[in-house]
């Protein structure tokens, strides 16, 4: 039986190195929907960064989108659908407990209006160097949201954020992720937590970039957890949920879902882990692993696309 619902990563897995979906790809994403499968994005994107991109594919506007590392969803046509905020207390404290590493520090907050476009200050930070060096592109987009202040717990006397989030080198980020994990309330995603966990972090690598980015989340949000709400929301199992990602961020919702397929473009260690749990790798993101993915979940079916 094909999935009910294919749950996809946006970068390093739908998007080519480009930056782009490939017509290929777009046009396997509109035949499930034509089978009346719903396609979830699921993405560490905010959801105005994610609709820069999924707005002309012109999907399902009812269709979820899961985005800051599922800490909110929201329909494609921007409908709020669940949103997790850490307190302003936990990230007070967090601000304190990072002070080596605040030049790399960002606070994400949910400013999304009706149009699903974001407003100046959706990002918060103190300052801009050391982030422009570890992912300037992404500053440059996002430019029009990012409001630098000169002490960051400014920030957080209104509405509390959805998402801090720490760029840098491999090793910068490893150590970061170590203080992090000193403090009690703190524990990585997938890891037992107690009754006290406070913020729950992930991790996205890209080796050949030289780049980690730590997202730091409200207690146990994440992917896995966003679709475990929407599929009650669905009224289906998560055993009905197809799941592609590239990265470890995406690791909590491949072990959730009854099937899991994994890019060829994932980094090794976790590529290793894919086929210890028996999971499929399709091709890499520069060469339409999606449609190959889907492909081969509608086979049953479908006639093969492009045949």
């Amino acid at each position: 039986m094909p999935p009910r619902l294919i749950a996809i990563d946006m970068d390093g897995t739908l998007l080519n190195s480009d930056g782009r979906v490939s017509p290929r790809n777009h046009a396997a994403l509109r035949v499930a929907e034509q089978e009346g499968i719903e396609v979830v994005i699921a993405t560490g994107r905010r959801h105005c960064y994610a609709m820069r991109v999924l707005r002309d594919l012109h999907l399902n506007p009812a269709s979820a989108l899961v985005s800051s590392n599922g800490t909110v969803i929201r329909t494609i046509g921007s409908a709020l659908l669940h949103r997790s905020q850490m307190s302003n207390e936990s990230a007070l404290k967090l601000c304190e407990h990072l002070s080596e590493f605040r030049n790399t520090l960002v606070l994400t907050f949910d400013t999304v209006g009706p149009t699903g476009e974001d407003s100046r200050g959706a990002l918060v930070c103190e300052e801009l160097d050391e982030l422009h060096a570890s992912i300037g592109q992404w500053m440059r987009s996002n430019e029009p949201y990012i409001l630098r202040v000169n002490h960051i717990e400014d920030s957080l006397q209104g509405d509390a954020p959805i998402q801090m989030m720490l760029c840098g080198t491999i090793e910068h980020m490893a150590r970061a992720e170590a203080r992090l994990l000193e403090d009690p309330r703190i524990s990585a995603v997938g890891s037992d937590t107690r009754p006290d966990t406070e913020i729950t972090l992930h991790r996205t690598s890209y080796p050949e970039r030289d780049l980690s980015i730590v997202d730091i989340l409200p207690a146990g949000c994440s992917k896995a957890s966003a679709l475990t709400q929407l599929a009650a929301l669905r009224g289906i199992s998560t055993h009905d949920i197809l799941a592609i990602g590239d990265n470890w961020n995406d690791l909590p919702m491949l072990k959730l879902a009854g099937s899991a397929v994994l890019m060829a473009n994932a980094p090794e260690d976790l590529k290793q882990l894919a086929r210890r749990n028996g999971w499929a790798i399709t091709a890499p993101n520069d060469e339409d692993g999606v449609a190959d993915a889907i492909e081969s979940a509608l086979q049953d079916a479908l006639v093969p696309l492009g045949s």
